[in-house]
């Protein structure tokens, strides 16, 4: 297939393009500077240039497109509502294009907000809706296209998606740690986080892009839920610092922005996606790649 890729030289997008191009796929990248584009090209995949906010770009890598792959989003969490309506845009105008084509929208999303006081599952409804919900209520606007010819698939990623170089949560917990001299979690730290390899979570990406069918959900969880605590227990042994707990009042002075996450609790299971799909997770723990230094720099 030629699978056009947002997020294409991202984190997750950059491991999904390797995994799609092994596969025999073909991959067109979005890439909004020289060095995502280069990145993207050096792999052997097309460049489309553009960005969440070009909507004539997201046209154009879509258009002649078997498959869309959305993985990118504007992670900028001091305007979360402007990322909401970007990627809601992005995902109406991807709807439109594949609109009764049959062709396989697969968008990312997360486990996050599913359920209260248990492990969220596969079955679980995304209560997210609207233009005003966070992330733009993507997941259902996007599952909602099945029902016109879409083959809509989401793809619900893990609190944590982890391994070698690694830039995100877990990374600014690590940096957070560094400079406060302490590895710390909020509260008894009893809340979890699911956690997943990258790699792992990549090949997953191929399998539903590959066999699932229209409204499907998969979840991208290696690990059901990581004690928080057991988080900041790795990070002060490999940085080398204490451990402590914060308290909950106290926790956005000492976290900053991510403080809001780290007091969730965002476990999932994976067991449906296992059982439909065969897939197996078999790379590193959360523990195994901060015990490897990882995120120590």
């Amino acid at each position: 297939m030629r699978v056009f890729v947002t997020g294409a030289s991202g984190w997750i997008g950059s491991a999904v393009t390797d995994e799609l191009l092994a596969a025999g796929h073909e991959v067109v990248g979005l890439a909004r500077s020289d060095a995502a584009a280069a990145s993207v090209a050096a792999k052997g995949a097309a460049v489309q240039r553009g960005d969440l906010d070009d909507l004539d770009s997201l046209r154009a890598g879509a258009e002649g497109a078997d498959a869309i792959v959305h993985l990118a989003f504007k992670h900028d969490f001091s305007n979360f509502a402007e990322s909401g309506r970007a990627e809601r845009a992005a995902v109406e105008l991807f709807g439109e294009l594949l609109d009764g084509t049959g062709r396989a929208l697969l968008l990312a999303s997360v486990v996050a907000g599913l359920t209260s006081g248990r492990a969220a599952t596969e079955d679980d409804a995304n209560p997210s809706a609207g233009p005003d919900a966070p992330r733009g209520g993507a997941e259902n606007l996007a599952l909602g296209f099945a029902e016109r010819g879409v083959r809509a698939v989401a793809l619900r990623f893990s609190a944590t998606v982890h391994g070698r170089g690694d830039h995100g949560f877990i990374a600014e917990l690590s940096r957070v740690a560094r400079d406060r001299g302490v590895a710390a979690y909020v509260g008894e730290g009893t809340n979890r986080w699911a956690a997943v390899h990258r790699l792992d979570a990549a090949r997953l990406v191929r399998l539903a892009l590959e066999s699932a069918p229209a409204g499907a959900i998969v979840h991208a969880v290696a690990e059901e839920g990581v004690a928080t605590r057991d988080i900041a227990t790795e990070l002060g042994a490999a940085l080398g610092l204490p451990t402590a707990s914060v308290d909950p009042e106290d926790a956005a002075e000492h976290f900053g922005w991510i403080a809001r996450f780290f007091a969730l609790d965002l476990r999932a299971s994976s067991a449906l996606t296992r059982a439909r799909f065969g897939w197996e997770p078999t790379g590193p723990s959360l523990a195994d790649d901060i015990r490897a230094g990882y995120y120590t720099r």
